[in-house]
């Protein structure tokens, strides 16, 4: 649909093409952007969620106990898997395209050289504005301090997932330093909430600290973070991000929607599928804190399929995968993946680049009632998830 020309449609192709450049990340270009708007963030309450992994779960939960509460809630997140409006919702609902043309040809006029993640918060901001929005609910993008969405004002609440080694190019080479960058969102008075653990931890409130600012965790306020029973979302680790969810309403004074949040759900985490008798588990994880949850929570698979951005560690986010399955399939999920003929030359496997084609002989290799898992990035689970909607597979006799 995309491909046909019709100047009602947004202009994706300028938008996805706004790289920073080689320009230094941070909030000032997103502040910029925001005044130029009219400060939109400063109309409505924010909730930043910030970590390495489980942003993404955390947010599906805090907007839906938002929801059940009462409240008139936006909710921001990246990337999205098969829309560009899956990243802008309003009370649970995607953002209109026109919406997102009318927006692209302000920027061009207005905003030419601003960056792509520093225009969709600005037209998120924007909408929230203009929808009545009481309390968005905000992903950060990569760190804390060093991210686009500290630009916001009218922040209300703060809440780390956890802190691990990923984009170590943009936050810095060891726990300490990542974690620093995240603690550097934790603002004076502000509830800074985590379930981080461990060497995270620690950096973290001593950063805080530092700030002026109390860290709130499962140690520290147990009755904060308690839960009545295990979330929807499947894996253990879910557990701990609806700890984080539920801790977060209850401080602002939404318990009520906790039970709400435990029965979120979020597509490609974890996500089942059921095809000619063969189950798909479709996740996510992109980086090695991710594929070790991810390990543990599914023991066992008879097909891996795996593709991933070459930015990241592949080898680590890869390691934890192995042991699971018998059978490995590599592809690529976009023109910066890791080039799947060099990783099945590595660990064995086939090499199948392009992958609809990747997921029809993986559906093949899977023996009848058996389980393959997807996973290595979004932007592969996105692909996979969206060829089994819409039938573009065929399933195995």
């Amino acid at each position: 649909m995309r491909g046909v020309p019709d100047a009602s449609l947004p202009d994706y192709d300028w938008l996805f093409s706004r790289t920073r450049a080689g320009r230094g990340r941070g909030p000032q270009g997103a502040r910029a952007l925001l005044d130029r708007l009219g400060a939109p963030d400063g109309k409505f309450q924010s909730i930043r969620v910030i970590g390495t992994n489980g942003k993404g779960s955390t947010c599906a939960m805090l907007e839906a106990g938002l929801l059940a509460a009462g409240v008139r809630v936006g909710r921001f997140t990246s990337p999205h898997l098969h829309e560009y409006e899956e990243r802008i919702r309003v009370n649970g609902v995607n953002l209109d395209p026109s919406r997102t043309a009318h927006f692209i040809e302000w920027a061009k006029e207005h905003a030419p050289d601003a960056a792509f993640f520093d225009l969709t918060l600005a037209l998120a901001s924007q909408v929230f504005a203009e929808e009545g929005v009481d309390i968005a609910v905000i992903e950060a993008g990569v760190g804390g301090v060093s991210d686009a969405t500290q630009a916001l004002r009218n922040v209300v609440a703060v809440s780390l997932t956890n802190v691990a080694l990923d984009h170590m190019g943009v936050l810095g080479h060891t726990v300490q330093d990542i974690a620093t960058d995240k603690a550097g969102a934790a603002l004076p008075g502000v509830p800074f909430l985590t379930t981080a653990t461990g060497e995270g931890l620690s950096a973290v409130q001593r950063e805080a600290q530092r700030r002026g600012v109390t860290v709130l965790t499962p140690a520290t306020h147990p009755t904060l973070f308690q839960l009545p029973h295990p979330p929807s979302l499947a894996g253990p680790h879910q557990q701990s991000n609806a700890a984080l969810a539920g801790a977060t309403l209850r401080i602002l004074g939404y318990a009520s929607g906790i039970e709400a949040a435990l029965g979120a759900t979020h597509p490609a985490r974890l996500e089942r599928f059921e095809i000619g008798g063969k189950t798909v588990l479709i996740d996510g994880a992109h980086n090695p804190h991710a594929t070790r949850a991810l390990a543990a929570a599914v023991p066992q698979a008879d097909v891996l399929l795996f593709g991933n951005l070459a930015r990241k560690d592949t080898a680590a986010t890869l390691a934890p995968l192995l042991a699971l399955a018998g059978r490995y399939v590599f592809t690529a999920p976009g023109d910066l993946a890791t080039p799947p003929a060099d990783l099945a030359t590595t660990h064995g496997g086939l090499c199948v680049p392009r992958p609809d084609d990747a997921l029809k002989t993986a559906l093949m290799l899977t023996p009848a009632g058996g389980t393959l898992l997807v996973t290595g990035s979004l932007y592969l689970a996105g692909t996979v998830r969206a060829a089994l909607q819409h039938g573009l597979t065929t399933p195995p006799a």
